[in-house]
């Protein structure tokens, strides 16, 4: 069974602490067995100060990080790591029994620790977009971006603020497990299987909106017609607005162009039904919106590295 280890370092932000057992705690398989064995551990097994008021107590010390498979650093505010940019003693020794090749991965501002410990450095990584250019102050040689919800770089994995933590534990069961258990436990969490957009659309830029309009209600009709040609001329007059409202508003909502985000959802849309269905690649191509099964192969290959016949295996079974 995969292991996680929590890594609390005080201050924690419990909020981030209590994301990864609750949601790898809720994956299971068809015959209800846990996918995931889940402990949460300090430094030492004493309780853990937390940020918000209250203590967290965890049920093992440094040693468990020994024997993880994935190590999780939630949010903190850890004063070497946030201060300074370093790891004190004990901190680093824990991080020294890490074994070669575990998952490492970091929620809201877990990054410091990450990139304090050295896991960053030369890698793509987010971290609250608050507390953003901080760690690009900190640490220079790692790459920042506060735009996402989220950064997978193959073995290290970092998250924005606060909820995106949730967005990433659901991406990493997705991607250990398939969609059809990431969404049961999306579900469990009364909570979406992915979020729309990145954490831009919540950085304090005092838009100034001139109307209550909004994209929201176009991007839920493209959802059900990314089979279609959706140009921003088209996506305008559904929402009825000018083109050049409508790629503002779009991008202050989301984070993102509008032909971004619908390659993105076409993407989402043949990975679903690469999982469930036995299609052939052109007809997914064509169902999802990506015309050819050459283009699903690419967008495929640039984003996870698979072709769809060995993405089809992974999730479908041999």
């Amino acid at each position: 069974m995969h292991r996680v280890a929590v890594l609390l370092l005080p201050p924690v932000v419990a909020f981030d602490a209590t994301i990864p057992p609750t949601l790898f705690g809720a994956a299971t398989d068809e015959d209800g067995s846990p996918l995931y064995d889940v402990v949460v551990c300090g430094l030492t097994t004493e309780r853990v100060p937390g940020a918000n008021g209250f203590d967290v107590v965890p049920t093992a010390g440094a040693e468990a990080l020994a024997t993880a498979d994935t190590v999780i650093v939630p949010g903190t505010r850890y004063r070497p790591a946030r201060e300074d940019g370093v790891l004190a003693p004990d901190a680093r020794a824990a991080f020294d029994a890490i074994r070669p090749g575990t998952r490492m991965v970091s929620i809201c501002t877990g990054a410091f620790v990450l990139a304090a410990a050295g896991v960053l450095d030369g890698r793509p990584a987010t971290t609250h977009w608050k507390f953003a250019d901080a760690l690009r102050r900190l640490h220079p040689r790692v790459n920042v971006d506060e735009d996402v919800l989220f950064v997978d770089d193959g073995d290290v994995l970092t998250s924005a603020g606060l909820a995106a933590g949730i967005d990433l534990c659901l991406h990493l069961i997705r991607s250990d497990h398939g969609s059809r258990i990431a969404n049961d436990v999306a579900r469990y969490c009364v909570v979406p299987p992915w979020r729309e957009g990145g954490q831009a659309q919540f950085i304090d830029r005092h838009l100034q909106v001139d109307d209550g309009a909004s994209t929201a209600a176009t991007r839920e009709w493209a959802l059900r017609h990314l089979d279609e040609v959706l140009t921003v001329d088209r996506l305008a007059r559904h929402a009825h607005m000018s083109p050049r409202t409508f790629n503002r508003r779009f991008r202050e909502e989301t984070g993102q162009a509008p032909g971004t985000w619908i390659r993105n959802r076409r993407v989402d849309r043949a990975r679903e039904l690469l999982e469930s269905r036995d299609l052939p690649v052109d007809e997914v191509a064509r169902l999802s919106g990506l015309g050819s099964g050459g283009n699903l192969r690419h967008h495929l290959r640039r984003g996870i590295g698979m072709s769809p016949s060995s993405y089809r295996k992974v999730y479908q079974g041999a």
